[in-house]
């Protein structure tokens, strides 16, 4: 029973819709809010290296995805994704299908720009890539700051923070929060400031589901995003040492006949349903139409148990060349 308590613990807060937005808009501890379903614009990890764009595959898939009732937008300097999320933003924009408040837009601080003086400059490069005045949501991207060699650095995020909230503070941000912290690093920020972050962004699946992490974030008002939401499901994407399940696990598919929905849709559902706003990626728009699909069914509580019994702590993104950092944030072993 304990795995199900844990799991009606996170029952979502939801608001009104907006704009043709499918998912409901949950809100944030500093009077605003976020659409609690996003695209994420990351490409991931190729044999090379971490992926890059090739073309306009970002820009088509946040066309199509806001053409699906996606309101959420994520992205981030290190992506290079910014130009290509600032055209789409401004092609759907300009043809009528909404307007600039209906959406929400994050992007992220580097780990090279964490002195406090390049905290602001840092911002305006991305809010020019992005074509935008403000963005709704700027995020410490890791607690590590470094140097441009990527070689870990002495800067204090606490420091960072500090320049995070003048800019918030300028407007050049509506809110700003932290990505890949602990909860160690969330109460220091929270005894050193009293601005406390709107969103903690973090890896979150049915490997990797750190109830007591989100359960900190609930009792002290902060909003979590999932990245990374599919895990290890797909074999392809799946390293040898992955737990289960993939998706063809057998339980999995009879829970997703049941609604008539695919394997991923119900893992999504399932982060959902635990109070995290799901940023999963796709340049395929048939999966980033089918994505958001997931608020016409509700899990019963024997499926919701089912999915919390694959929690196996394992990480998909762990930098573990950051591991002699003062500031790395996950387990060492």
């Amino acid at each position: 029973m304990k795995l199900l308590t844990v799991v009606m613990l996170f029952a979502p807060m939801a608001l009104a819709l907006h704009s043709g937005g499918l998912a409901p808009w949950r809100p944030l501890n500093d009077n605003n809010s976020v659409p609690s379903f996003g695209l994420g614009t990351w490409l991931g990890f190729s044999d090379k290296g971490r992926a890059e764009p090739k073309g306009h595959e970002v820009e088509d898939a946040v066309v199509w995805a806001i053409d699906a009732g996606y309101r959420h937008i994520d992205t981030a300097h290190i992506y290079n994704t910014e130009t290509q999320v600032g055209r789409a933003i401004k092609k759907k924009i300009g043809d009528g299908t909404v307007k600039r408040e209906d959406l929400f837009v994050t992007t992220k601080l580097w780990n090279d720009a964490h002195a406090r003086e390049a905290v602001e400059p840092a911002l305006r490069r991305s809010l020019q890539k992005l074509g935008l005045d403000y963005i709704d949501l700027y995020l410490i991207h890791w607690p590590v700051g470094t140097h441009a060699n990527n070689t870990f650095d002495d800067v204090d995020y606490l420091d960072t923070w500090q320049a995070m909230t003048a800019v918030r503070d300028k407007g050049l941000t509506r809110s700003v929060g932290v990505s890949n912290f602990n909860q160690k690093q969330l109460e220091r920020l929270a005894q050193a400031s009293n601005v406390k972050p709107a969103m903690l962004q973090v890896e979150l699946n049915l490997n990797l589901q750190q109830p007591a992490l989100l359960a900190y974030c609930r009792a002290q008002g902060i909003q979590v995003t999932g990245y990374t939401p599919f895990g290890s499901l797909f074999p392809s994407k799946a390293t040898p040492d992955a737990p289960p399940p993939r998706v063809d696990d057998p339980s999995l598919v009879a829970i997703a006949g049941k609604y008539n929905k695919t394997v991923p849709q119900i893992a999504l559902r399932y982060l959902w349903e635990l109070g995290v706003t799901p940023i999963p990626k796709s340049v395929t728009r048939s999966r980033v139409e089918q994505n958001i699909q997931i608020f016409d069914f509700e899990l019963s509580a024997e499926e919701r148990q089912k999915m919390a019994s694959f929690d196996r702590g394992y990480r998909t993104i762990d930098v573990k060349w950051w591991r002699d950092s003062p500031h790395y944030p996950f387990e060492k072993n």
